[in-house]
């Protein structure tokens, strides 16, 4: 079944690469194969494997493995850009995070890239009307994997939260496409607005563990927060900021910060 799987995935080189290290992962550690299959290799797409293992994970007393897999089947069919979007965050993890040595990983392992799948799936849902199950999906997301996303906020392609331990992400944030992040990150408001109150950030963007940004602020693409910075004012394209409050020390360093996952200021940052 998995070889055949295999021919066919060819159109589609992510989900190929997927079959063969589920094939390699089994062959290696056979106590894992129930899992591999059940979660991999039975599945005729990556979509169908996501919603089998969000499903799974989101499932509880209150909505069962099977309605919340209908929803995330009815979800992928219903705007192919979400599975596009989980091609590129696996690459995009694969490709920043040096303990990511497969595409299997994500898929299996890695609490950010499930819990910005099921995000995706919650803001789908949040786009359709079906504003109380949006919220389900975001109360079992930050119950299972201690990562919060507002089912309103606005999140871009390419996204990878290493880590991804007590992330919190408000509803009227909007972060852009190739942006990294590590983890303890706050997108948050500030006071009791209850309008566009969120930070907007660009693309291309490293946020290093523990910053905050807070308000209805720019942070400009190709740009870098420093590991427990709080920034409350905008951030220029292509700058480091640093410190609390947060204040530019210099250039970004390169062209993506997002992309080399650097994190140390040198003395011209």
């Amino acid at each position: 079944m998995a070889r055949t799987q295999t021919h066919i995935a060819q159109v589609d080189p992510i989900w190929a690469r997927v079959l063969d290290e589920a094939e390699t992962a089994v062959a290696d550690e056979p106590l894992l194969g129930g899992l591999i299959h059940q979660s991999v290799l039975h599945h005729p797409s990556l979509e169908r494997a996501l919603s089998y293992r969000i499903s799974l994970k989101l499932a509880s007393g209150e909505m069962s493995e099977q309605i919340l897999r209908e929803i995330c089947d009815e979800a992928y069919a219903g705007d192919p850009g979400l599975g596009n979007a989980a091609r590129a965050d696996i690459s995009a993890v694969y490709d920043r995070d040096p303990a990511c040595h497969r595409f299997l990983q994500p898929l299996l392992f890695f609490k950010g890239f499930q819990a910005v799948q099921s995000y995706r799936i919650g803001h789908w849902l949040w786009q359709q009307g079906r504003r109380d199950l949006s919220y389900f999906i975001q109360m079992r997301v930050s119950e299972v994997f201690g990562i919060d996303i507002h089912p309103a906020a606005r999140i871009g392609k390419g996204i990878m939260i290493d880590h991804a331990h007590s992330i919190v992400i408000g509803e009227t944030a909007v972060v852009g496409d190739n942006v990294s992040m590590l983890h303890s990150v706050t997108l948050g408001g500030t006071g009791k607005e209850e309008q566009d109150r969120h930070p907007k950030i660009g693309d291309g963007v490293l946020i290093g563990a523990g910053a905050k940004v807070l308000g209805n602020i720019r942070v400009g693409n190709c740009s870098r927060i420093a590991a427990g910075s709080v920034v409350l004012s905008e951030v220029p394209p292509c700058k480091t900021v640093a410190g609390v409050p947060a204040r530019i020390v210099g250039e970004a360093g390169c062209a993506q910060p997002a992309m080399s996952m650097d994190q140390i200021l040198s003395s011209g940052a």
